[in-house]
């Protein structure tokens, strides 16, 4: 798919059919969102001094060949690591102050920063730099989606201790986005 038609056709999703995803879906989502481009360890978004703030969580619920559970993505193997088994995107649901669209999808991916990766070279000029960060990011796995026929939505409105909670995060790890993922329903 042309990138013009995937950003043309890119629009939030908030209700979803019911269906598994694809690990293959997964993959690819992933990778879109923090994939290594180039042997130099580039990602497929900009980092400010390529310092890498940004990580991906994936919250499966849904996904075929994958136990529910918490994962970690790790962008050097392009693999999932599991954190946690069982189903937690209910939780995380909660978390993201009660928003079904959370719970309605058959994933969820979470984006998280650890800023001092890029404090530590650009003062708290670094911040500003790690939220462009995560915007890149969150729209490739957006026009990602689109591609694959898939539905997003961007979610910020959450109470960042408990998603950090359900997630597994470590305490220098901040929450910053979630996106529900899942197949989009037929056209009206």
């Amino acid at each position: 798919m042309p990138v013009e038609d995937a950003v043309r056709q890119r629009r939030s999703v908030r209700d979803f059919a019911r269906g598994a995803l694809t690990l293959d879906e997964i993959s690819q989502l992933l990778w879109a969102g923090q994939g290594i481009t180039a042997p130099e360890q580039f990602r497929t978004a900009p980092s400010a001094g390529a310092l890498n703030p940004l990580g991906l969580m994936l919250i499966a619920e849904d996904v075929e060949n994958l136990e529910p559970g918490v994962y970690r993505y790790v962008p050097e193997t392009h693999a999932l690591d599991l954190v946690m088994a069982g189903h937690r995107l209910a939780q995380l649901a909660s978390a993201a102050l009660g928003q079904g669209c959370v719970a309605a999808g058959a994933a969820a991916l979470v984006f998280f920063a650890v800023y001092e990766h890029t404090t530590r070279k650009y003062g708290q000029r670094g911040v500003r730099y790690v939220h462009m960060e995560v915007g890149h990011a969150a729209q490739n796995v957006h026009l990602e989606a689109v591609a694959l026929g898939l539905g997003t939505v961007m979610v910020g409105a959450f109470d960042d201790a408990r998603v950090a909670e359900v997630a597994e995060l470590s305490e220098d790890e901040a929450p910053l986005a979630i996106i529900p993922v899942g197949r989009r329903l037929p056209a009206r």
